[in-house]
């Protein structure tokens, strides 16, 4: 079992909300923006770039490291379900990691979480990402495991779900976030998605239906 990071074990409201306060407009302004973004199938950086024109997002991390704005994740961030079925799924037996589209800082966060899995890591440390197919087959070296026993688990549709069908993987749709919502009834989904929850606990109780 490997696990995306926003908005399937992450809530990103402390995120979007510390963008917010660095571009210095209300939370509610860019909430709309990312949903605006998203309903266009767009990158949510694009929701960035509407609030600040010619934005450039490296440049913007680099600036708020700088004035002790950076990077933050701590256990508050975590979906009440997240740590319960993490445990769960190891306790059943599983290899469990973690592997998103995040930075290098955002590993380092992570792992500082303690979080009941085998293994963390990110697009940032490997110099890969979703949607690329090589980001999977890296899945699957890390791992230890063919791709085909792996059960990759996300809320993107692209990112997370056909991505991951066409490297191999068996994806399992996280309905929870924007992209998670605005995609659950997309056909494309549906058909690549092994598995389709509204939690993380629904997914613990269909993989135990399984065994």
């Amino acid at each position: 079992m490997v696990f995306d990071v926003g908005e399937t074990l992450i809530d990103d409201t402390t995120f979007w909300g510390s963008w917010a306060n660095w571009l210095n407009v209300p939370h509610h302004t860019l909430a709309a923006l990312v949903g605006h973004v998203t309903a266009e199938g767009r990158n949510n950086a694009d929701a960035l770039a509407l609030v600040k024109p010619g934005f450039d997002l490296a440049t913007e991390r680099s600036a708020r490291e700088a004035a002790g704005c950076g990077e933050h994740i701590d256990v508050s961030d975590l979906y009440p379900d997240a740590r319960p079925a993490l445990t769960a799924l190891r306790a059943a037996g599983l290899w469990v990691g973690v592997a998103g589209n995040q930075t290098a800082r955002a590993g380092e966060l992570l792992r500082e979480l303690d979080l009941p899995v085998d293994a963390i890591a990110t697009s940032g440390e490997w110099g890969l990402a979703k949607p690329d197919l090589r980001f999977f087959k890296k899945i699957s070296e890390w791992s230890g495991f063919p791709t085909e026993q792996i059960a990759y688990v996300g809320d993107h549709p692209e990112n997370d779900i056909i991505s991951a069908r066409a490297a191999g993987l068996r994806p399992a749709h996280l309905r929870r976030g924007p992209w998670g919502y605005r995609y659950a009834d997309d056909p494309a989904v549906r058909a690549a998605a092994e598995w389709h929850v509204d939690s993380l606990h629904d997914l613990v109780d269909a993989l135990k239906a399984c065994r």
